[in-house]
């Protein structure tokens, strides 16, 4: 409410301090925006700064308003050992962020008549056929009510009455994608980056660039290298479809402005996308809507996010709709002595922030 008082004096004394005739007629709502934006500046400044200070934050922090940066730092290494220092073409392993593109990839052969969401996964995947999980569809792996926990493993409830996080869920989705579309999932993966204009991002099994942050275990002083990165996020226990992309603050900025714009899936797929349709209880950002590989807040104000975390790294991916913006948190450090909860405070305070700054 302070906020609002602010800029509302402000607007008034610029508005009451033009005297005579202006030479040219004066655009008061270009005005009125410019202000805002100067201040919410000044107030993400002020605030997510105080975040990297209090939790001493090795990574990039950004919130953009449709093409505006708002705030933007990075802090740290991306290499500790070369004490290479994090800037903007910083690449990341994005995690369960990952999950998003592969629902949308099978979005996307939904819209080309390939498939429909009703249909049952073991159509289309042989280690499905049996009797356990023949009735699971894909709309129950995408929203996480198959039932699958692991490959191999008993379902955890009767497909379509609960709700368990599944990894395998979204590598059989990966799979699904392949057999309809005769193609690699890397294949259609690098195919949506282009077609969303993210220039930067790969897979952990497609990656061949540089800039690449290393991830590690530990903290500042006291740190160790994950091995095998980023290929190891081909292995079983992770899965590219279920947390393999690596992308950078920006290539995950022009995501977010592509496609809640409906700019990569139609409209009325886009709703399907963001419909709630299952509730989740995530371990540290609390009680929240599932959609088809997103999450959204149960609370005002309307946002959509989706966090991610494979060994030391932490992320979190956030689009507020009614103002356009997006609130991107990446890092490549995670002392997991202390737990994945303690090394998501940065992010969980920053949405805290953002959510208030959005609300008004």
């Amino acid at each position: 409410m302070k906020f609002l008082l602010i800029i509302t004096s402000l607007c008034f004394l610029l508005f009451s301090c033009q005297k005579g005739e202006p030479s040219k007629p004066i655009n008061k709502k270009v005005i009125a925006d410019s202000v805002v934006t100067v201040f919410q500046k000044k107030l993400y400044k002020t605030q997510l700064d105080s975040v990297f200070n209090q939790y001493h934050f090795n990574g990039s922090v950004a919130v953009f308003k449709d093409s505006i940066e708002l705030y933007r730092k990075n802090n740290g290494y991306s290499d500790f050992e070369n004490k290479t220092e994090i800037n903007n073409s910083t690449v990341f392993a994005i995690a369960s962020i990952s999950k998003q593109f592969t629902a949308v990839l099978i979005l996307l052969q939904m819209e080309q008549g390939k498939l429909n969401l009703t249909d049952k996964a073991s159509k289309y995947i042989k280690e499905l056929q049996k009797k356990e999980y023949e009735n699971m569809t894909i709309q129950q792996l995408l929203n996480h009510s198959s039932g699958l926990n692991n490959f191999g493993e008993k379902l955890m409830f009767k497909s379509g009455t609960g709700f368990n996080y599944s990894n395998d869920g979204f590598n059989a989705l990966g799979k699904i994608v392949e057999t309809v579309s005769e193609k690699s999932f890397d294949e259609n993966m690098l195919e949506l980056f282009k077609k969303a204009g993210m220039k930067n991002s790969s897979t952990g099994t497609s990656f061949q660039g540089e800039n690449f942050a290393k991830t590690y275990v530990g903290n500042s002083e006291n740190q160790k290298a994950v091995e095998n990165m980023p290929k190891r996020l081909g292995n079983k226990e992770i899965g590219i479809p279920a947390g393999g992309v690596l992308s950078t603050i920006d290539d995950l900025h022009t995501w977010n402005n592509a496609l809640y714009s409906g700019k990569i899936i139609k409209p009325e797929t886009l709703k399907k996308f963001m419909d709630k349709s299952t509730e989740r209880q995530h371990p540290v950002l609390g009680t929240m809507g599932y959609g088809l590989g997103i999450m959204m807040n149960d609370h005002k104000p309307v946002s959509y996010f989706h966090s991610g975390y494979v060994k030391g790294a932490p992320s979190l991916n956030i689009y507020y709709p009614k103002t356009k913006v997006s609130v991107i948190i990446l890092s490549n450090i995670a002392d997991e002595e202390k737990g994945k909860s303690a090394s998501f405070r940065p992010h969980l305070k920053i949405k805290q922030i953002a959510d208030i700054l959005e609300n008004y």
